[in-house]
């Protein structure tokens, strides 16, 4: 645990010196602290360290920490694969969604987002590895869904998520960033107006910073390495 404001220290150094190298702002990119498999301890030490902005994969997981850390106002962003029947307490807790795939989930959400509540930020999710295995509208289906998800109530259509294939080829990893920004600025020339493009992750985020990131979803250069149950 004290080892976490260090991590999130050189973390930010990280992005601030990639943000110098792309020629970027440092303001534009977020970091979203992953603490998904972490106690809530861990999340309240990194919010006394600065951190604001936190994402969580596993609706039964989020909910008790969401409670614990109520004190704090903290800003929870749900980045996993979402079941339409878990929607309720992501609408009613988070501020953000990363991983909408299908409408189902999109009209679930604006559905049961609280009135009173902004409206709920969304990405789509896109694969854009093209792996069975990975989550994720196919690139040639999210204009119709980013349409259908932007016209729902409560919700805020942001922009495009991904989580490509794992690979220590960056050139490899930057061709499929580049892909979703491409992607992007597609949908913006169709008049989407997205700002937002999420993607990048402990060991690669420079390379997400370089193809245009705007938010870096980071775990476990912050937190260490998840122990998973087995």
């Amino acid at each position: 645990m004290t080892t976490i404001p260090a991590n999130l220290q050189a973390v930010n150094q990280r992005i601030a010196a990639a943000c110098a190298a792309a020629g970027r702002a440092r303001e534009a990119v977020a970091l979203l602290a992953v603490s998904k498999t972490f106690p809530a301890a861990c999340v309240r030490a990194a919010a006394a360290a600065g951190q604001r902005a936190f994402g969580e994969s596993y609706v039964q997981e989020a909910l008790p920490k969401f409670a614990a850390l109520a004190d704090l106002g903290l800003e929870w962003h749900f980045i996993g694969p979402l079941q339409s029947n878990k929607t309720r307490p992501v609408a009613e807790g988070c501020a953000w969604v990363h991983s909408v795939e299908r409408l189902k989930v999109a009209e679930r959400l604006a559905a049961q987002r609280p009135p009173q509540l902004p409206p709920l930020n969304v990405c789509v999710q896109v694969n854009v590895s093209g792996e069975a295995s990975k989550s994720g509208c196919a690139p040639a289906e999210a204009a119709a869904l980013c349409r259908a998800v932007a016209a729902l109530p409560g919700l805020r259509l942001r922009g495009l998520m991904a989580v490509p294939e794992p690979s220590e080829d960056m050139a490899l990893v930057r061709r499929r960033f580049a892909a979703l920004r491409a992607l992007r600025d597609e949908l913006n020339a169709q008049g989407l107006g997205l700002d937002t493009l999420s993607m990048g992750m402990s060991h690669d985020l420079e390379a997400a910073i370089m193809e245009g990131a705007t938010i870096v979803r980071v775990g476990t250069a912050i937190f260490g390495e998840r122990h998973y149950a087995t």
